[in-house]
């Protein structure tokens, strides 16, 4: 038999995934100016958007298609520190020896 796949982007990404994902990415208070929710605005939280999003169509629908968007767009690089930045020669944990 062969293995069934799926042409839904979304396929095997829970709610809580994206809701995870986006917050790592914009943050709380990003995401709340992207989607007017309160969810995101007044004392945010995974536990009450996957709540709220549950109840509400249309808002799980704009988190999706943020979510999705968010995949075609490149991660804003990391800001570079002063020269004089006692941190400006860390290196990342994954380059570490």
């Amino acid at each position: 038999m062969t293995a069934h796949t799926s042409n839904d982007p979304l396929h095997g990404v829970t709610l809580e995934m994206q809701i995870n994902a986006l917050v790592a990415r914009f943050g709380w208070a990003e995401l709340g100016k992207r989607i007017n929710i309160n969810c995101f605005k007044s004392d945010p939280s995974v536990k009450s958007s996957l709540k709220f999003l549950r109840r509400t169509p249309w808002a799980r629908a704009e988190v999706e298609a943020l979510y999705l968007s968010s995949l075609d767009e490149p991660a804003e690089p990391e800001p570079e520190l002063p020269a004089d930045s006692p941190w400006a020669n860390a290196r990342p944990k994954n380059q570490r020896d």
